[in-house]
């Protein structure tokens, strides 16, 4: 992770197929994998950070749907409780893997 950076969770709740698709879309594409159905995590900085939350503010619903984007430093990750299957093993990388090594 750079020094500018910050781990990101992303999990949305959206109701329209499409949008849903267009949201796990943008996320991949900024950088961040998938680690459940509605769930990103990586690293971003500020202006992705910032880029992500204007596409996704185009692309929702938001009488609808729920976007959460959720910043949080290396020490508070680390201190992060996985319970039972926290990851869907058929879309979880190896890059997923080596945050909580």
């Amino acid at each position: 992770m750079k020094q500018d950076e910050k781990l990101v969770w992303v999990i949305y709740d959206i109701k329209d197929d499409k949008k849903r698709n267009r949201v796990a879309k943008e996320c991949k594409n900024i950088g961040l994998y998938r680690v459940q159905k509605s769930a990103f995590l990586g690293s971003l900085n500020k202006n992705q950070i910032d880029e992500l939350k204007l596409i996704c503010q185009d692309i929702m619903d938001v009488a609808k749907d729920s976007i959460y984007i959720f910043q949080m430093c290396e020490e508070d990750f680390k201190k992060v409780i996985l319970l039972g299957q926290a990851f869907d093993r058929q879309l979880v990388s190896d890059e997923v893997k080596a945050f909580f090594v």
